[in-house]
């Protein structure tokens, strides 16, 4: 081979050589390239779902519904499936012995006790929707009477009758001018006939020498916090009735009454810690005005936060809260060991773990988990991600919710045992099915996956409602107690400071305590702020709602009617006698 050959194949290879290396490197660009394209694709993804989610918050109805019938059509078969499974678990539970299942102790206790376990929702039929004009004879109200003549007729035909037709009118009741008259006495020394004046102390009131008597200052709390009306528009009200009443006046009664209103709360809370069966707990957020400071700019809003706490059917009772912390929410549960529902924030999580506890051998409470925050989940991935198994989730899910609400009515045994028999199998293999589904978009964001890992991870949690009867399988009766204070923030805004809000807080919670054992809201508070400052220290658990009809029917109900002047406290009843030290 000559060398003008040699050297024109040095080049071709050392051509070559370049090629490949030029090649190598535009495919590792191109690997790049696309890595980074599919990168984007998926945030893109991400940010369309995000923002889908968001459109429908705001724009759409926010119930988490889709349609049944459809949702049945598509998933026809394991609709089927589920049916022939609950069928199967039907007849077994008929024909097995009801000494299967052994009895739960805590079902029996709730059903012997009222008290114990909530009234079963939905266990009466729905009435028939009324039609027609609405007969106002019904109702408890006062009665004008307007009698129509005939002058023509009058006199000279037989009036034999009247033919009555009812509307509802309206008197305005405004308010009044109480006035206190302390009687003065004048006495003689039978030594110097000297003249003495004595007059009557004025009674002790929760506000000193207040300008508001009880009833006005119940009014004020009861249409900002009950209604939602702020404030500035109470005080507009009041000076169409022609009184003067500042909102300022108002801030001022409804800390100081709020606040002193506390040591019902607190009773109730005690009692709740000591005696609950189930504490259910939820939270929302609330803006607090900060101090003005002197030379400075005017400061926004800080963000505090209320909690609200059911105690079975016994108390209602709100906390505020500056953070939204482990650490405040093992102060507010120290001490309670049996069961909390809440959401699967990790805030509660050092609760489960004993972080609350006294002592390291203490029982730490049971976590119950929320059936419809594990279902939105489902009703997000299936409605914006338009997922199929999210779809197929919620046709499972809405199986169980059938089930319980044809159980409402039974006694807690049956249900407990309904529970057991039927239902728990088909959540068993629901959450089967829910770990294999992971398993296949693990490690893939999204709402699918965020779906799924919220049911797997809360198994446990969701399960526990089938312990006992007495558990609830949602945690929605804590969220609708929080409405007031969400529909309320839109009319008033913001808290004036922390006080404000823990004041609050205390009237919020025995408002819906009030509204819990259908008690008269307004009346409630005008015989409280009425009774507390003579009531004893020891004793205030006896004028929370839930037994408050039995403490008034030991008062005097001559004093009770009047806004000011002493009240005879009757003695402690014998079962309410403390127990000796």
């Amino acid at each position: 081979m000559s060398v003008s050959e040699l050297d024109s194949e040095d080049a071709l290879r050392s051509r070559v050589l370049d090629l490949e290396k030029s090649l190598t490197a535009a495919r590792e660009a191109l690997a790049l390239i696309t890595s980074e394209r599919d990168r984007l694709r998926r945030a893109y993804a991400l940010l369309k779902e995000h923002y889908e989610l968001l459109r429908r918050q705001i724009f759409a109805a926010r119930a988490e519904r889709v349609d049944a019938t459809q949702l049945e059509l598509d998933f026809a078969e394991t609709k089927a499936r589920l049916e022939a499974m609950a069928t199967l678990l039907e007849e077994a539970a008929a024909d097995a012995p009801d000494a299967a299942i052994g009895p739960d102790p805590a079902a029996e206790a709730s059903e012997a006790s009222s008290d114990a376990a909530p009234p079963p929702s939905g266990a009466a039929p729905p009435a028939t929707k009324p039609k027609g004009r609405r007969n106002l004879r019904d109702e408890d109200l006062p009665e004008v009477r307007i009698e129509l003549t005939d002058p023509e007729l009058e006199g000279i035909a037989e009036r034999i009758g009247f033919e009555s037709t009812y509307k509802l009118g309206y008197r305005r009741a405004g308010p009044v001018r109480i006035v206190v008259a302390c009687a003065t006495y004048k006495t003689t020394t039978s030594e110097d006939d000297e003249a003495e004046f004595t007059t009557v102390p004025m009674p002790k009131e929760m506000v000193d020498r207040g300008l508001l008597a009880p009833s006005v200052i119940a009014r004020i709390l009861t249409s900002k916090y009950c209604f939602g009306i702020p404030f500035n528009r109470l005080a507009k009200m009041f000076r169409a009735e022609g009184v003067k009443v500042d909102d300022s006046m108002m801030c001022r009664y409804a800390e100081h009454v709020g606040a002193t209103l506390g040591c019902i709360v607190d009773a109730c809370a005690a009692d709740a810690k000591e005696n609950a069966f189930c504490l259910s707990t939820d939270a929302t957020g609330v803006a607090i005005q900060p101090a003005a400071i002197p030379g400075r700019p005017r400061q926004a809003c800080s963000k505090g936060h209320f909690f609200v706490v059911l105690a079975d059917r016994d108390h209602i009772f709100f906390e505020y809260q500056r953070e939204h912390t482990s650490a405040a929410v093992c102060k507010m549960f120290k001490g309670f060991k049996g069961y909390i529902q809440a959401d699967a924030h990790a805030v509660y999580n050092a609760l489960y773990r004993g972080e609350a506890n006294e002592s390291p051998d203490e029982k730490c409470p049971e976590e119950v988990g929320c059936w419809s925050h594990c279902r939105r989940r489902f009703w997000e991935a299936a409605v914006v991600a338009k997922s199929r198994v999210a779809l197929e989730a919620l046709l499972r899910i809405r199986q169980f919710f059938e089930f319980e609400k044809s159980w409402a009515a039974l006694p807690p045994k049956q249900r407990h045992e309904k529970r057991q028999r039927i239902l728990r199998p088909m959540i068993d293999d629901f959450f089967r099915w829910a770990e294999e589904e992971f398993a296949r978009v693990k490690g893939v964001r999204g709402l699918v996956a965020t779906a799924f890992g919220y049911a797997t991870r809360q198994s446990d949690a969701l399960r526990r409602f089938l312990d006992d009867a007495r558990l609830p399988m949602t945690n929605n009766h804590s969220e609708r107690a929080l409405r007031p204070i969400a529909a309320g923030r839109h009319a008033w805004l913001f808290f004036g400071s922390d006080d404000h809000a823990s004041a609050a807080a205390n009237l919020f919670s025995l408002i819906a305590a009030c509204q819990l054992h259908g008690l008269d809201v307004e009346l409630y508070l005008t015989e409280m702020i009425r009774i507390v400052p003579l009531w004893p220290r020891d004793r205030y658990l006896e004028l929370a709602p839930k037994y408050w009809v039995h403490t008034r029917s030991r008062l005097d109900p001559r004093e009770l009617a009047r806004e000011l002047g002493p009240i005879s406290v009757p003695p402690r009843a014998p079962a309410e006698q403390p127990p000796a030290n």
